[in-house]
Formats: structure tokens, C-alpha cells, sequence
């Protein structure tokens, strides 16, 4: 089923609640500047554009975590693309004021969501939706990257609005299907996410970083310090072993690893461990097989990166990987924020790239056919 998208309604002097993703990175108190935060810009100047009366509802951090904030620094950020007043309240009367008082091709970003006790369940019958829902015309989900959440403002407005998908969505879910239709897409899961696993399954799998790492233990390689790095850092570490070794056994895994020896880059290969020293990035090997594999490609999605980017002497993995991928003639999709930061520190445009995604969970879900709730919403 197609979804409905912003062409197909006419905005002006409509009033419109937009959920947008703009969860970035905290940096000493402050909100970096995030793709997620331009893009929705994008979605919020156009519906302005068309006339909307535009309602912004978002989330940063989860209620209780230290990234938990307000979301007036992330109005700021959104200021320098698109226009809107930062209002610190979301179901009380302030909102609505503010709310019925705005003109056409005006904006408002109402305070974090997820301050709310009722955003966590998900329903249509809650305050949430109660007090919001008949101040609009339509519903707005502009964000894929939380829509495998159950959540108020995700699944509970499209049951009582009219609703559509905004651009970013629409882009999301036009870069997915074209890849899912790919039959030799080939799959690149690095960084350190353990939701990879249920990318395993896919026909041509090939890993690395953190990820690659615990997908070679699984296959029973003693990394010696890194076997101890991983143990410590890696949540439910023995579970997420025990799946891995279900699904490991075709995957490939680096032949080669470079190791931190006193701060030098020293490549050793598999047969070479346990080491010392823990694991930084993919050896030479590795990457040389890594790329001719991309290049006989004819779809390639990357989703982390292959090493630590931090640090200049282990870039080597991820560097030689995107630029292999980008001069590729395939069709490409990166997903991750560490990998849409290191494209920024090599200086390797996005536009080599078919599609460079805003997701994490909720693409992997989409890319093994598990039903994200906020989609499900929307089709009914």
C-alpha cells in the first residue's frame, strides 16, 4: 500500500501536527546541529510554504536518560533554515494558545514529548491525543526513524486524523524499497550496534568494527584484550553471543584486524590472536576484499563504521569502504550517525550516495519485514 504524501492535501490555512525525529547528539550541555534537525526543517518550510498553520511536535533522549532535555536549543538550530517559536509546553493552556492563535505559514515547536506520561502508551484515547487531535486538520508523520516505536504520537493521532507521510519519510521509504528489491545487494554491518543481527539472514552479509569483532568470537576466535573490551561494553554480552552463533556460520568476517600497539597501527591477521592489544580497525586484507565485493555489487548498504574514525591512524577501514562505495556505479544506502559523520571528516559528499539514512532501528526492522507500528498506523 502507498502512503498518502504532503501533495496530496492542500494546506492552506489548515492547521497540521507534524511529528518529526530531532534526537542529536549532546556535547557539553549543547544540541549539536544534526541532518535530522535540517531535514525536518525542510518538511516544516514547505508545509509553511503551502499556508499551513504548523504544530511541531519531537523528543530528545528518553524521560530519566542524561540526553533528556528541552527542546528549545533544537528551535534555535531549526531557526536558521525555517522560522518557528519554541513553545515549553505541550497539552496545557499555553499550547493551546498558542496553538489557536497562529497564522497561516506560521510554526511552532511544542517542548519534548516524551515528558509526558501518556506518549509511552501508545493509544488514541489518551490526554495526549484528547487534547490535541480536534485542534487539526491533519497528522503529519515526517519521522521513520521512530515509527517502530508504539508510541502517543506516533501510532495514537492517525487513528482519529487524517494522515499523512512527510518528505523525509517519503524518502526513507523510497530508498528502502528500491534496496529491498535489490537480489544481490550486498550488506556491510559495522559499528557497534547488535540489532545487525537480524540483518544476518540476508544473502551476502560481510562485517566489521565492534560488530565484526563479536561476530568472530561467535565463531570462536580468541581476540585475547579485545575478547575483554567486548565483555565489558557490550550489553547482555552472552546473549548476544548466543544469537550470533545461530546465524554466523556464512557470514563473512575480517581476515585481518589492526590493533592500538602503544598508539601505532599494527595489522595482525586471525591466525595472529589472542593479542595484547585491543582492536581499532580492519587490516589491509580485509579491506581489499571488502571492496572488490563492493564493486561486483550491484546494491550496497553500510550501516557503522569499520573502525575507530576518532582517531586518524584507524580510519583507514571506514575511509577506503565509502570512497569504494562511492565510486561504485550501484545503488547505495548509509545508515548510521557515526557513518554520516565520518563522511563529513573525509569530506565525501553525500550526494556520491543514493540515500544516506536518518534511522537505525526502525530501518533494520523495515529491512527484514518486521510491521513498524507507526507505519501500520497510518495504513488504516
Amino acid at each position: 500500500m502507498k502512503f498518502k504524501t504532503i501533495d496530496d492535501f492542500n494546506f492552506s490555512g489548515k492547521r497540521v501536527l507534524v511529528r518529526v525525529d530531532l534526537n542529536s547528539e549532546v556535547s557539553d550541555g549543547k544540541i549539536q546541529m544534526s541532518d535530522r534537525i535540517s531535514e525536518s526543517a525542510k518538511t516544516i518550510a514547505e508545509l509553511c510554504k503551502k499556508g499551513a498553520r504548523v504544530v511541531v511536535l519531537a523528543h530528545q533522549g528518553r524521560l530519566g536518560d542524561e540526553d533528556f532535555t528541552s527542546l528549545e536549543q533544537h528551535a534555535k538550530l531549526l531557526n536558521k533554515i525555517v522560522k518557528i517559536k519554541f513553545v515549553d509546553d505541550v497539552i496545557g493552556e499555553k499550547a493551546l494558545s498558542e496553538i489557536s492563535s497562529l497564522k497561516d505559514g506560521q510554526a511552532i515547536l511544542l517542548e519534548n514529548v516524551r515528558g509526558l506520561k501518556e506518549e509511552s502508551d501508545g493509544g488514541a484515547e489518551n490526554n495526549l491525543v484528547r487534547t490535541l487531535a480536534g485542534h487539526f486538520y491533519l497528522y503529519v508523520n515526517d519521522a521513520f526513524s521512530v515509527s517502530h516505536r508504539e508510541q502517543t504520537s506516533i501510532t495514537g493521532f492517525p487513528k482519529v486524523l487524517p494522515s499523512c507521510i512527510g518528505r523525509t519519510m517519503e524518502q526513507e521509504l523510497n530508498a528502502l524499497g528500491h534496496l529491498d528489491k535489490m537480489k544481490n545487494a550486498l550488506f556491510i554491518l559495522g559499528g557497534s550496534k547488535t540489532d545487525n543481527v537480524l540483518l544476518m539472514k540476508k544473502k551476502k552479509v560481510i562485517t566489521c568494527g565492534v560488530y565484526g569483532h563479536l561476530c568472530l568470537v561467535a565463531k570462536g576466535n580468541d581476540l585475547g584484550a579485545q575478547n575483554k573490551f567486548l565483555e565489558k561494553t557490550v550489553k547482555d554480552y552472552s546473549a548476544v553471543l548466543a544469537d550470533l552463533k545461530k546465524v554466523v556460520l556464512g557470514v563473512r568476517t575480517p581476515m585481518d584486524l589492526a590493533v592500538n600497539a602503544n598508539g601505532r597501527r599494527k595489522e595482525l591477521a586471525i591466525s595472529e590472536f589472542p593479542s595484547e592489544y585491543e582492536v581499532f580497525d580492519i587490516g589491509s586484507r580485509t579491506i581489499s576484499l571488502y571492496k572488490d565485493l563492493i564493486k561486483n555489487s550491484e546494491a550496497v548498504f553500510m550501516k557503522g563504521t569499520a573502525g575507530y574514525c576518532e582517531d586518524a591512524k584507524f580510519c583507514f577501514g571506514t575511509r577506503e569502504l565509502l570512497n569504494a562505495i562511492a565510486s561504485s556505479k550501484c545503488f547505495s544506502v548509509l545508515s548510521g550517525g557515526h557513518t554520516s559523520t565520518a563522511l563529513k571528516k573525509f569530506g565525501i559528499p553525500k550526494k556520491k550516495f543514493d540515500y544516506v539514512s536518518l534511522s537505525g532501528g526502525a530501518l533494520v526492522w523495515y529491512l527484514v519485514g518486521k510491521k513498524l507500528p507507526g507505519l501500520e498506523a497510518l495504513r488504516k
